[in-house]
């Protein structure tokens, strides 16, 4: 009886923080893109963002703000307190201060933004009052009121920090896709976590070595090159020219589809149905490039070459995921 009460209090708590957000995404339109505009333009002129806010705003802040550094975009905080004691000495003219307060009445924030706006750095405020000190002294000002608490006593902050977070998150991934931050930037500031390390991998250790391809001739008939994609359990066949060098691949897809307009298709020589000068990286690369390379051209393999432009290695798809790259 108790564990079955819990779990519907539980649910209650939920239930109430998903309303509160679709309340916050309803209102979502010309606040949201003026604020977007505004850090963008500061971020284009060398700026950065500088997120502030006390007690448990605060804490929202430093995720906020953390999210942001992770995906790209220049991010600090300030702790207000802190500020009127010498730390204004971070904020620059081409800078932004996102500060945070749910009523927007907070007196040590109220100290702080007179100080700011004094020195032509613009506010963007996200606070549930857009009535408040703090929503008249910004210059644009994101809504995220609730209705209430998911708190029984409606006091704890829970429902307004999670839209407050969630605000963040939608300002994060906004910037992230208008600088078209891709996984492998990610993964230049994760080097320490399981994506970045992955795709910082060179390619030389995700690829499959060149003893486990068929390496055939422009001569080598179809049926050849199929029997030895089989016995090596690769997906394709290189073709080299008479100096060694990358000429073409042919892959089991090739002959599927070459074989359903052409029955006798295997008596053929390579030469004739390749793909001739296939998309090739430099043994020396990195796995995130790699990945970049398939996202792009919506390729199967990839071939790996040496600087002599001989094949080496190849990279299937397939070990994308194997190495936990998709």
């Amino acid at each position: 009886m108790v564990a079955a009460r819990s779990v519907q209090q539980a649910r209650r708590v939920l239930d109430i923080e998903i309303a509160a957000l679709r309340r916050v995404r309803r209102r979502l339109g010309p606040s949201f893109l003026q604020a977007v505009r505004l850090m963008q333009q500061r971020l284009e002129n060398g700026g950065k963002i500088i997120v502030t806010g006390i007690g448990k705003s605060g804490h929202i802040g430093h995720k906020i703000a953390s999210t942001l550094a992770s995906t790209g975009t220049t991010s600090v905080t300030l702790d207000p307190v802190d500020a009127v004691h010498g730390d204004l000495g971070v904020v620059a003219r081409k800078d932004l201060i996102l500060v945070l307060s749910y009523s927007g009445n907070t007196d040590e924030l109220l100290r702080v933004v007179p100080l700011i706006k004094r020195q032509g750095v613009p506010i963007l405020a996200m606070t549930g009052n857009p009535r408040s000190n703090l929503a008249r002294q910004s210059d644009v000002v994101l809504d995220v009121s609730v209705e209430q608490e998911a708190c029984p006593l409606n006091l704890a902050p829970t429902s307004s920090t999670t839209a407050m977070l969630a605000m963040g998150d939608a300002l994060a991934m906004v910037l992230l896709q208008s600088r078209g931050f891709r996984r492998e930037d990610f993964a230049q500031l994760h080097p320490a976590g399981s994506i970045g390390r992955d795709l910082l991998l060179p390619v030389q250790d995700i690829m499959r070595p060149r003893k486990s391809i068929p390496i055939c001739t422009g001569k080598t008939s179809v049926a050849r090159a199929l029997s030895q994609i089989t016995a090596k359990r690769c997906g394709a066949a290189l073709v080299v020219d008479g100096k060694g060098k990358l000429a073409g691949i042919y892959t089991h897809g090739d002959f599927v589809r070459g074989f359903q307009k052409d029955p006798g298709i295997g008596k053929r020589p390579l030469a004739a149905v390749m793909t001739r000068r296939p998309i090739s990286i430099s043994s020396g690369s990195l796995a995130a490039k790699a990945l970049h390379i398939f996202e792009t051209h919506r390729i199967e393999d990839l071939v790996v070459v040496d600087a002599a432009h001989r094949p080496v290695g190849l990279v299937d798809s397939q070990d994308l995921t194997r190495f936990r790259l998709l």
